[in-house]
Order: structure tokens, then sequence, then C-alpha cells
């Protein structure tokens, strides 16, 4: 299980180079194994588009099975919202019973806080606006109860063609709990040739370029903008 950063080589980290290489078999979405093109070489690809997560986990596990070594690409962290849960269950409830070591990665709010500043100073939340997997009420009581408790959020997954609503809600339910001038950041593509990096606030955060590759950290109600950066005190002296 391997996670490769949010996109761009720099962010990759040597252990998932060097698990890629060690591998035979290389398996990810599409758009994931082309941003490690340059590791893969002559190696056996078996790509897959999105919502086919599940059987693209049992056929890397059907594969190591068999003795291949395999390598199953995450962007970002595979531990956080990748494929090392599903692996590690698939595994055990259908009885593939093969070995797995999970490589970590840089996960795409780490590198978008770094982008912005210093956002994630403090105690932080992260959640996933996508209710394919989660239902919105579930989602909804999440945003709820970070927003109540003051955390730096970041959101993932905030918005699409067909998913509108959810931004706009939870946009909503945050400015409930903190001023119009709480400091958002927006990262879209980060770690690639498209990145782009947009620091703007509560008040306006729905008036920007918000995609399916963006996410957000919405700040609590110490964070401020210093010059060009995003930051969270966290409480020293200064």
């Amino acid at each position: 299980m391997v996670g490769i950063g949010p996109g761009g080589p720099l962010d990759r980290t040597r252990r998932a180079e060097q698990a890629i290489k060690e591998s035979g078999v290389i398996v990810g979405y599409t758009r994931y194994l082309e941003l490690i093109s340059d590791l893969t070489g002559d190696k056996r690809l078996v790509s897959s588009g999105m919502r086919q997560e599940t059987e693209r986990c049992r056929k890397a596990l059907e594969m190591a099975r068999s003795g291949e070594t395999v390598a199953l690409i995450s962007s970002g962290d595979s531990g956080i919202y990748g494929m090392a849960g599903l692996a590690l269950e698939l595994n055990t409830a259908e009885n593939f019973s093969v070995p797995i070591e999970i490589v970590p990665g840089l996960t795409a709010g780490g590198a978008a806080a770094a982008r912005m500043g210093a956002p994630l100073m403090l105690d932080y939340a992260t959640i996933s606006l996508s209710d394919l997997l989660v239902p919105w009420e579930t989602i909804r009581r999440r945003l709820e109860a970070v927003a109540a408790a003051d955390l730096v959020t970041v959101l993932y997954n905030p918005k699409s063609k067909k998913r509108v609503k959810q931004l706009a809600e939870a946009v909503a339910i945050f400015a409930g709990h903190r001023p119009g001038t709480t400091p958002v950041g927006i990262g879209t593509a980060v770690g690639t040739d498209e990145e782009e990096i947009t620091l703007t606030d509560l008040d306006h955060v729905l008036d920007q370029e918000i995609g399916m590759r963006s996410l957000l950290i919405i700040g609590n109600t110490s964070s401020k903008k210093m010059l060009n950066w995003f930051v969270t005190p966290r409480g020293y002296t200064v």
C-alpha cells in the first residue's frame, strides 16, 4: 500500500519510490499511475477509473496471493482517504491472507497547508464532503461538531459538477460559529504543474473557483492572515 503524495515527484518519499521500484506489478487509478510513470518503466500496470476501488483492491490482493510483489497506489497517504483500510478489510474478509506493508505519504492537506503558511499549527480535523460512502446527515453532524469546537478544519472533496450544495451548507455551518473574516485557504491540484493556492475568508470563499481537485482549510477563531500567509498561532508569546 503506497502513498505517493499529492502529485509531484518532489513530494514523494524515498520509501514510496523504493517500494514501487521493488514491485513487479503496479495497481492504481489511471491518473495516479500517470503521476509515477517515471518509476514504472516496463512493469506491469493495472489501472481502472474512479469508483472501482473495491475491484482494484481485490485484483491487487489476488496477484499478491499468486506470488507477485504488488504496489497498490493511493494519492497522498494510503491510510488517509486511501486504499489501505479497504485492503486490510478485504484481506481478512475474503481470506487472501497476504502480507501487507503500508507505506505512508504526504497528505494533500499537509502539502496545501505548507503552501498557504502554517494553518495547522494547532488541533485540527479533516472531513470529506463526499457523501458517496457516508450519509450527508452524518457529515453534517461532524461539521457542526468541529465548527462548534473551534477546530481548524480541512475539507476534502468539497465540490463536483453534480455535488454543489454540500459545500454551501458546510460554509454556512462554519459561518454560524466563526466571523466572516476567518481565513480560508483553497488548494487545487496541489503538488502538480496545475497547482493553484488561493487565500480568502468565510464571507468570500464561495465566490472562488473550487472543484474536484480542490481542498479547503478553514481557520479557527484565532487564525489570521499575516502578509501573504495563513497562520494559526499555537499560543507562543511573540
